[in-house]
């Protein structure tokens, strides 16, 4: 029996009075990764990035571990939300135009101390001084420098568009104009490099590919490096207090760690470990997070039908933002229907050996996203359920 054959037993062992679709998290394969993030980041604390989490209760599981420190959230109200149920350390890590939001964190002291908010506009102070409705408390900024790398003149970018924010002079600049404004404080710097920590280096069949991207990530990695050294020195010139300094991500978390400027990690989607993190060469983690489909039908030879699956992760369209199937090994798409909304055909000789009612395990593409399509998470020990625990979906949120 092969390590996922056995994984399979287990799983279907674990939840066999219940009725698919289902999610699992294995415990042991979660604490294994968290181990890991820990061993990586080289004693720099873990910011769990909760977006891919989804899930309070694994949250806290997570935080009470050694190594890990804060988290690191999507929108404002799932901060606010957060921050209200106990955690006191919430940096969110996008720009917001909530304004209701914003009215509740500037009138609340507890609110205004845990969360801060991150800004890379001038104009977006604005939006919070016109939302505060009277509220009169400092808020915590968190100013995010932009990773990517710019190549022939900047002619060639590499690297999400996130901040306008390149240099480090233009960062400098707005924590300036930040220190001149009653009401706000800048107490962080993020910069999220996600052309090294969220592309894989190793596609399976893709050699060219692959060999073009670990170039082009060790180039990255050495400028942004450089880069951010003298954007953190510049806004301390401004901030001297300057509580943290943000990086990283889970693919690049033992290199970003490596930066002195650097004081803390962020990730998130190593803990659950979902498929697109099955092509790196920097780590290797175990599939944490699983969700099983009914088979339902036996259209013929080497074919059977599952129960919904189709479950596309966000991102540039493309076969890599699927579920995959997982267990038992040897499944695939069909090629003229892929992974539907209501049913999904599975090919392989595995099929003849699955009966109506069989779980067909499949990997997301992405980690928290598979919470938006369930409400609960079951805890696996071993072969048994231990524990169930709502995910943001089950405790009645969908924040975006």
């Amino acid at each position: 029996m092969t390590p996922r054959s056995a994984d399979r037993a287990r799983y279907d062992r674990a939840t066999a009075e219940l009725d698919a679709p289902l999610a699992i998290v294995d415990l042991a394969a979660f604490d294994a990764n968290a181990e890991d993030l820990v061993r990586r980041a080289g004693g720099k604390p873990v910011r769990v990035a909760s977006k891919s989490v989804r899930c309070r209760a694994l949250l806290e599981r997570v935080l009470a571990r050694d190594g890990f420190a804060g988290l690191m959230s999507f929108t404002l109200a799932e901060s606010l939300w957060l921050a209200r149920s106990g955690f006191e350390d919430v940096l969110l890590a996008y720009p917001s135009a909530d304004r209701a939001g914003y009215a509740e964190l500037t009138a609340d002291p507890k609110l205004a101390a845990a969360v801060t908010v991150l800004i890379d506009d001038p104009a977006q102070l604005n939006l919070i001084d016109a939302a505060r409705d009277g509220g009169r408390e400092v808020v915590r900024v968190c100013l995010e420098l932009d990773t990517s790398l710019k190549l022939f003149g900047g002619r060639v970018r590499v690297g999400a568009r996130r901040s306008p924010l390149h240099s480090p002079a233009q960062l400098a600049d707005l924590a300036r104009a930040v220190a001149r404004r009653p009401g706000f404080r800048v107490v962080g710097i993020m910069a999220y490099e996600g052309h090294v920590a969220g592309v894989g280096d190793a596609v399976a069949g893709r050699p060219l590919r692959s060999r073009a991207v670990r170039l082009m990530q060790a180039a990255a990695r050495r400028e942004l490096a450089e880069r951010r050294a003298e954007a953190v020195r510049a806004v301390r010139a401004v901030v001297p207090d300057l509580e943290f300094v943000n990086g990283g991500g889970t693919g690049s978390v033992q290199h970003t760690a490596a930066e002195d400027a650097v004081t803390e990690i962020a990730a998130g989607s190593g803990l659950y470990v979902p498929r697109l993190f099955d092509n790196y060469t920097s780590f290797r983690g175990r599939p944490a997070a699983l969700f099983a489909q009914p088979v339902v039908r036996r259209p013929g030879v080497g074919v059977v039908t599952v129960l919904g699956g189709g479950y596309p992760a966000s991102g540039a369209a493309g076969a890599d933002r699927l579920p995959v199937p997982y267990l038992p090994e040897g499944l695939r798409y069909d090629g003229q229907e892929g992974p539907g909304e209501v049913q999904t055909p599975l090919l392989g000789s595995a099929a003849d050996d699955l009966l109506i009612g069989d779980k067909v395990w499949f990997r997301h593409a992405k980690a928290g996203e598979l919470c938006e399509r369930f409400d609960a998470l079951h805890l696996v020990e071993g072969d048994r359920v231990t524990a169930t625990v709502p995910t943001y979906r089950g405790e009645g949120h969908t924040f975006l």
